[in-house]
């Protein structure tokens, strides 16, 4: 997702102009600052730049958190209506694209339809806020797979045998474990962002930000937890969805580093894990290449595949090379 730093560098080095920086400060309700609050805060992306002229441009960063707020828009979208984004919010700088798989799931449990209803809102709305803090500088939805790409992820995490086919949307467990396999992933990089963020107005704005999606995997990840149902009726390999988020916990290491950083719904010993954490109660955190690296489903540094088959829109579109 996006920083302060990023969203401060965006401001004053607008690629458009003064007209899209007072834009972005009255989206994000910081009209009052003028310049010499937005100065305060320093460039750069999810990870240290050597030089100013090396740093993403301030659209560039915004627009890379504006591709992953449509994926996870349309996956909730689809999920609760049926239906996806509509066209007024999708389209803009760059190729756009449709969205393969999506459709409505047949909730079993007032709570959970509920949670993805709520969830479902605020997701439409960090679109609507995006696009609006870019102008016309928003880049357009990329394509979405939200069907061959659950599949190879499930495979991978190996919830289904190879040659099957996981569907998300076909009933209320299998819409939670794809819902958990992008939460986490939020979490995780709003988190990456926070120590660029040195204006506190601005910190503010992320926070709250990563406040909403901090909610969100917990919902889920509390949802998981206290579901007692096995496995066996979903077609799905293993005991439990405890054991299943921890397959999806793994599957999401394999791909962002070396690092064992991942965790699913239960410790290693079966008790609750829904805040994942290290040893000081401190979450983790992602760079932007890490991010693409999951979304991507590659360990390697590419431009495109899995939820984007054509990559993200936009400059910051290439996932780590040492993932």
């Amino acid at each position: 997702m996006f920083g302060r730093n990023q969203v401060v560098n965006m401001i004053n080095r607008s690629a458009e102009n003064q007209s899209d920086r007072r834009r972005f400060l009255r989206s994000a309700g910081l009209g009052g600052l003028g310049v010499v609050g937005a100065a305060t805060m320093s460039s750069g992306a999810f990870a240290p730049v050597a030089a100013a002229e090396e740093a993403p441009s301030d659209g560039a960063i915004l627009n890379f958190a504006l591709n992953l707020e449509y994926l996870e828009a349309q996956f909730y979208s689809y999920a609760v209506t049926g239906a996806g984004l509509p066209d007024k919010l999708t389209g803009g700088a760059g190729a756009r694209g449709g969205v393969t798989g999506g459709r409505s799931v047949r909730f079993e449990s007032k709570m959970v339809r509920q949670y993805a209803q709520e969830i479902a809102s605020d997701e439409r709305a960090h679109v609507e806020f995006l696009r609006s803090a870019l102008g016309s500088a928003a880049v357009a939805q990329p394509e979405i797979d939200l069907q061959n790409s659950f599949t190879a992820a499930a495979q991978a995490a190996g919830l289904v045998r190879d040659g099957e086919a996981f569907d998300p949307f076909a009933n209320e467990d299998n819409f939670l474990l794809a819902a958990y396999l992008f939460e986490d992933v939020g979490v995780s990089a709003y988190k990456g962002a926070a120590p660029l963020v040195s204006n506190k107005t601005y910190l503010e704005a992320a926070a709250g930000i990563l406040a909403a999606e901090a909610y969100h995997a917990a919902n889920i990840r509390s949802a998981l937890y206290s579901k007692d149902t096995g496995l066996l009726g979903t077609g799905l390999l293993g005991r439990d969805l405890k054991e299943a988020s921890v397959k999806l916990s793994d599957a999401r290491d394999s791909l962002d580093g070396a690092d064992d950083l991942d965790q699913g719904v239960v410790d290693e010993n079966g008790r609750a894990n829904i805040v994942p954490t290290d040893q000081f109660g401190v979450t983790y955190s992602r760079s932007a290449g890490q991010v693409l690296n999951i979304v991507y489903l590659t360990n390697k540094e590419a431009t495109s595949g899995g939820f984007f088959p054509r990559g993200v829109n936009g400059e910051i579109n290439t996932s780590a090379a040492s993932g």
